[in-house]
């Protein structure tokens, strides 16, 4: 008995519409926008679609940044320096240290005094950051609306072209 031939479908196939462009940010395109308090910040990335924030954070030695909470994911790498959370000390992120925090996480950034060198780190965040007072009232409150539009104000005041900057979901 002669079996029919078979025939074999694809175990994978590219959906159409995959041809879609990358986007790339260099270094020095963006400007740092200076906080205060040692810390200064550089917006790389947002989708207000999905909430996400994309940023790289530069902290002086000795900085450290109000008790906040997460509503969201958040996604660290560290670059240059050392940084930990007050509530965790022994856990320091150093050059190339990954970091999540599920949402819902409640922490001090803590940059060492004692280090040489400016620490900076690669943020990727879902959702609000929702800084508090000692009795856990929120104090601030930032999402990636409201950084975008802060980031293009200054962008604006110091007439530096945002040009590079990855935005989608803006209308």
């Amino acid at each position: 008995m002669t079996e029919p031939p078979q025939t074999k479908e694809p175990a994978f196939a590219l959906p159409a519409g995959t041809d879609v462009p990358t986007f790339h940010v260099g270094m020095d395109e963006l400007p740092w926008v200076d906080l205060g308090e040692g810390t200064e910040l550089q917006i790389l990335h947002v989708d207000l679609t999905s909430g996400l924030w994309v940023t790289r954070n530069r902290f002086k030695p000795g900085t450290t940044i109000d008790r906040h909470y997460h509503s969201g994911l958040v996604f660290a790498v560290t670059l240059q320096g050392s940084w930990y959370y007050a509530e965790e000390p022994e856990a320091v992120n150093r050059r190339g240290s990954y970091l999540f925090e599920p949402p819902s996480s409640i922490h001090t950034l803590t940059v060492p005094a004692d280090q040489d060198e400016d620490t900076i780190v690669w943020f990727a965040i879902y959702g609000s950051i929702i800084s508090l007072h000692d009795d856990d009232t929120p104090k601030a409150i930032s999402d990636a609306r409201l950084v975008l539009d802060g980031y293009r104000a200054y962008g604006a005041a110091i007439e530096h072209s945002l040009e590079g900057l990855i935005v989608i979901g803006d209308s």
